[in-house]
This record gives C-alpha cells, structure tokens and sequence, in this order.
C-alpha cells in the first residue's frame, strides 16, 4: 500500500527507487519544476522507507513548488492514505484531477479514501472500477471493505486469491494478517504478520499489527520494541503511537504514555484514542473531573469501544450518576457478556439504584462460577435480603465468607442444555455458539460430549485460543489435568492473558508440575508488571515455599497498590511476617484480616497462628478451632490446628487433626507432620 510512486498513482507494480524518480521526473516543465522534482522524489522515497509523516510533507512541499502538477496532488493523497486521513485524501484527489491527473488511475485511491471515511459500500463500488495496472491495490481495499461489512470469508478469499498471484506482497500479508486478528484467528494473524515484515522491513503497518500479536503473545515488555520499531520508522505514525502509549500505560510508564498520547495528538489533532488514553491516565491519578472533561472531548467517537465504556460508566457512579453508570456497563455487558468485571460493576449499580432483581439477573453468572470472588457473592446475598429472600441471602454470604478458588472457571451459562443444543444444531460452523454448548455441558455433567465437541471446536478454529481453552476446561472436568496443562499451553502460545495464566498454573499444580507451572508465571509477571493477579500468585506460592523473605516484599509492594482492605492479602501477610519469625506484626496484620472478614478460614487461621507463634495458645485455638469448622477440608489448617492441640496436651485431638491434614496428597509439610504424628505415640 505504500511501497513506491506507482502506488501513489494506484499502480501496485514493484519498481525500483531510480525507476520512481525517473517518473517523478517526467513532472513539471514550468514554475519552480527543480524544486517539485527533488520534493516529490524525496516523498516517494519516504513512503517506501515507511516514513509517512516525511512522505506528506515533501508531497505538501511539491505542491508549493508548483501548485498545478497532478502528480504531486496524487502523491499527497496516496501520503494522507498512508497515515488514515481519508478526508483529507479525497480532498487532494479532486485536485490532481483538476490538475490535469487522469481519473482512471485513481479508482482504487477513491475507495480507500471512502474506506476510511466509513463508507464501505462505495468503497466497494468503487474498488471494481479500477483497471488491470492497479488491481491489486483495489482488490486490497475490497477485502478490507468485505471484511469491514462482517463478510471476514469474502475478504479472506479475495486476498488470498491476491497472494496466490502475487506472494510477495507484503501489504495483501498485513492486511489479510489484520482481518485474521479481528476473526480471532490469532495463529492465522501471527503467519501473515510475519510474513509481511519478512517481505518487507519497512512495512510499518505490518511492525504495528506484529506489536500488537506480540503483546498478546508474550507480554506487553515483548511488545514494546516493535512499536518502537515502527515509530523508529515514522514518528508520528499515529497507530503504532496509541497503541505504544496503551501498552506503556499498562506497564506503569505513565510519563512516557503521556508523552506518546501528546504525539498522537500532534500527529492527529483531536485523536479520540489519545483523548482516551489521556481520560485512564488522569483517572488513574484520581484527577476525575479532568478524566471526565477528556473522555468528553472525545465526542462519543469511541462509543463502541469497551474500554471507553467501562471508564465513563466508572466516574458517572463515582459522581453518584448511577443511570448513567447503568446505561454505559449495561452496553458493554450486552458487548462482552462474559465481562466478569463489567457484570460486578452493573450489578453494584442496579443495587445502588434500587432494582436487587435487575442485579440478581446480571450477577447470577458470575455468582455460578466456583471461583467466584466475595465481592459479587456479598453483592447476591444483599440483592436477595432486599427482594426478601433471606435464606438465599444467608447461602451467599457464607460462601463469601469463604476465600475464593484459584484457578479461572468457565463461566455461568443461563439458558438451557436444549436451547444451547438447538443454537449450536442451527450454526454448525459459528464458534460461539459451539464454545456456548460446550461450557453448558460441562455445567450439565456430560463430560462425554463436551470433551468431543471441544475437540472438534479445536478443528474448527485451529488458531483461536477459546477453542483450546474450552478442550483444556473439558479435561479439567474429567481429572486428565496433564492434557489440559498442554491444551492451555496452546492457547497461552497464541494469547498468554490472565484467565490463561490461571488456567495453566492451575492445571500444572494438579499434574504436579510445580517447576513448570512457577517458570509459566514468572515469565508472566515479567511481561505483565502491573498485574495483580500475578503478584498475589507468586506470593502465595512463596508463601507454600515457605521462602517468607521474598513473601514479604511481593506482598508488601502489591499492599502498596491496592491498599489495606484486602482479607486474602492482609492474612497472607500475617504467614509471610509470623514464618519469618516476626510475630507480633503477624499479629497486627491477621488481626486486621479478621477484623475486614471474621468468617474467613484463612483470616481466622492467620491471626490464630500468630498469636500461638506468640505463646498465646488459649485464644489462638478459639481461631483455628473456627478456621478448621468454617473449612474442614483445608489441609493447612487442621495442621495448624493440629500442633496447637499437641501443645496443650490434647493428644488424641491433636492427632486426628494432622491425621486428617496427611490425607491430602496436595499436603504440603508431610514429613513435619508425619514427624509430629509419630512423636505423638
């Protein structure tokens, strides 16, 4: 799309940089011609060095040499193509036509000047009207057309007939590469990415689109190179700026993403993605008024886009707006219903606002999954003492009461098993409807024809990471945990996100893999530093390592960061700080564990151990007499609870406590248990 003059003036052939500046010389033979030659030259060699920002302004700068050249018009608005300003390229097309510039080569410039304006209809039309020197580039624009009209089949078969004849196109690869992206084929994407930087090093578009697959893939440090690659290019390219200045944002550069944002805004004044990057940033700082100011210059550009919608619908409630909060977590659950996080916030809301049933009906999937967190528990339990259904209410608190599972479970399906049957009979080849069906079979017990319809769901969509995550949930289900470890291991190739983190760590532990599963999420929290998810993991695991030094410092940096409200992390300090010989601030914090959350296990058990590492043995057995009540089959526990009967000479209570705990084959301390068991007699 930007690799020489000839595309420029539509042309697609592949022709040299000398062979570009004897057409550029064929221009003017009046007003400052020199001058319009060497400009014009200057840009074609720009915008085939990937260097589109340059490529503009020698073509703006050829102009001024001599404002009637046609070819310097045409040049301009292949240049203001280049960097997606479809407007301004159709302004510059209608003038190289007025220049004397022949219509007949610039169909396919037309169509994608309408393309980016959102037109795909007449981009389309228009596309079919260019000739044979130019029809790669239109049949190009066609595809992105098709696939911007939903027909993603069209597009990819019109590109790859386009490759077939011409393989080294590195512009068809990047663009069937994004198409692919935005089907979900992330395999299919990375290929294509790949194959295009492969052809061609300075195809900047192809650079950001392999940035982005890289984030995904790896991680977002991973990712970072390359749109520094791309930006090494053109400084200004303004999609490889957003999405440096996102990736650099989730990786706690703020500095850095506001000055990648102010770029963007330079480059493309008014930018609704940098005015939104610019919104989270000043959010995350708490400057809400000016998040919001921000969020509205964007002039509801980015309506459609979940993130914009999750933040306005965040500072509408935190103005107390809660309709408006409402109506935007309401859009983006009806876009992303699997959102766990946007369900928690609409059902806060509808509470807020009177309507526990509305709540009820938005939470309910969240509130089915096993590893469902206290908060939307408590949230269910609140909805159903306000719509009088208190024994409902008394079931969800309990379970909020209890720490929530590790690992990532399939979401809570709503309809029927015949419904979901009947959805997926009708839409053999959709895999949403398949991926629905499966994860309703698994909730239904039939592991049988879940584990078959995964498997083919896999076949179906070899390059999408659900189709594996939903095999790897299948095996979960049935205990083959080794084989879903390898199914997550696929999907983690194409995509390694926080649910495929959780899914494999979790599936390596239950295959005992713990090596394994410890370098997975290592490499995870080096790509992803500001993930939360992680660092907790990785506390908790040196907890289990019993490596209390190290404990210490990821969870007091992770306390640091979301605060002093958290039961899971504040008890987990308590064992971080009492293992490592420091009781007394064991004591402060399951203390306060216990004071957020007295019928959690974990804050009863926590403070109760610190307090009998203390020498406080009679109140330190209340505790984990609860603690082992509120979760009798919690191994650590009963171990505890074990040493603290021993210490008091209650021999026989003593024993069947660590007896019960040496049951658990997932037990960590056997042979200090097996020891205290036979000193016991």
């Amino acid at each position: 799309m930007r690799k020489s003059l000839s595309i420029a003036i539509g042309t697609l052939a592949a022709i040299t940089s000398a062979a570009l500046i004897a057409v550029a010389a064929t221009g003017p033979a009046h007003a400052d011609a020199a001058s319009a030659r060497t400009e014009l030259a200057l840009s074609v060699r720009l915008l085939k060095a990937g260097n589109y920002s340059a490529a503009r302004s020698h073509a703006q700068a050829a102009i001024k040499a001599d404002p009637s050249w046609g070819l310097a018009h045409a040049m301009l608005a292949r240049s203001f193509l280049a960097i997606g300003d479809g407007v301004a390229a159709e302004g510059e097309l209608g003038r190289a036509r007025d220049a004397g510039f022949d219509p007949a080569r610039a169909h396919q410039l037309y169509a994608h000047a309408w393309l980016l304006q959102g037109d795909a209809n007449r981009a389309l039309t228009e596309a079919a009207k260019a000739g044979a020197p130019y029809s790669g580039y239109a049949i190009r624009i066609g595809a992105r057309a098709l696939a911007a009209q939903g027909d993603v089949a069209g597009a990819q078969a019109a590109l790859s007939t386009l490759l077939a004849d011409a393989p080294k196109d590195s512009f068809a690869w990047s663009d069937l590469g994004r198409i692919k992206y935005q089907a979900g084929d992330i395999a299919g994407a990375i290929e294509s990415a790949q194959r295009a930087v492969d052809l061609d090093a300075d195809n900047v578009e192809a650079i950001t689109l392999r940035g982005e697959l890289v984030r995904g893939q790896y991680g977002l440090i991973a990712a970072l190179p390359w749109f520094e690659n791309a930006l090494g290019h053109d400084a200004y390219y303004h999609p490889a700026l957003i999405e440096y200045a996102a990736t650099l944002g989730d990786v706690g550069r703020y500095t850095d993403m506001l000055a990648a944002t102010r770029k963007a805004l330079a480059a493309r004044p008014g930018s609704p993605q940098a005015l939104y990057l610019q919104a989270v940033l000043a959010a995350r700082a708490g400057k809400d008024d000016l998040a919001r100011t921000l969020l509205a210059r964007t002039g509801g550009q980015l309506n459609a886009m979940p993130g914009a919608r999750l933040l306005s619908g965040t500072l509408a409630y935190k103005a107390g707006a809660y309709q408006q909060a409402i109506d935007d977590w309401r859009v983006l659950v009806g876009q992303q219903p699997t959102n766990i996080t946007a369900r928690r916030l609409l059902g806060a809301a509808l509470l807020r606002s009177g309507d526990p049933q509305g709540a009820l009906d938005v939470l309910r999937p969240v509130a089915l999954r096993a590893d469902a967190d206290s908060y939307t528990l408590a949230l269910v339990a609140r909805a159903f003492e306000q719509t009088g259904e208190r024994d409902w209410a008394a079931k969800y608190l309990d379970r909020s009461a209890l720490p929530s599972a590790v690992g990532s479970a399939p979401f809570g399906i709503d309809d029927g098993l015949s419904a979901l049957n009947d959805a997926a009979s009708a839409a053999p080849a959709e895999p949403v409807a398949q991926l629905t069906l499966i994860r309703g079979l698994i909730e239904a017990g039939d592991t049988a024809a879940a584990l078959a319809k995964a498997q083919a769901l896999v076949r179906l969509t070899p390059g999408a990471p659900p189709a594996y995550l939903a095999l790897g949930d299948t095996l979960m289900a049935v205990n083959r945990y080794g084989d879903a470890a390898d199914a997550y291991r696929h999907a983690a190739d194409l995509r390694f996100d926080e649910p495929t983190l959780l899914r494999v760590v979790d599936a390596l532990d239950h295959a005992n893999r713990h090596a394994e599963a410890g370098k997975v999420l290592a490499l995870f929290a080096s790509q992803n530093p500001q993930n939360i998810t992680a660092r907790r993991l990785i506390g908790h695991w040196q907890i289990a390592a019993q490596d209390w030094d190290a404990a210490i410092d990821t969870l007091e940096e992770l306390r640091g960061r979301i605060g002093d409200r958290d039961t899971a992390l504040l008890a987990e300090l308590s064992y971080a700080y009492t293992g490592a010989g420091d009781a007394d601030t064991g004591t402060i914090y399951g203390k306060a564990a216990y004071a957020l959350a007295p019928m959690n296990p974990a804050a009863s058990d926590a403070y109760g151990w610190a307090l009998y590492q203390q020498g406080k043995s009679e109140p330190a057995l209340q505790l984990l007499e609860k603690a082992a009540s509120i979760a009798p089959g919690r191994a650590d526990l009963r171990w505890h609870l074990g040493q603290a009967y021993a210490d008091l000479d209650r021999t026989a209570e003593a024993a069947t406590q660590i007896r019960a705990a040496l049951a658990d084959p997932a037990f960590g301390d056997r042979v200090a248990a097996a020891a205290a068991l036979k000193a016991l007699g």
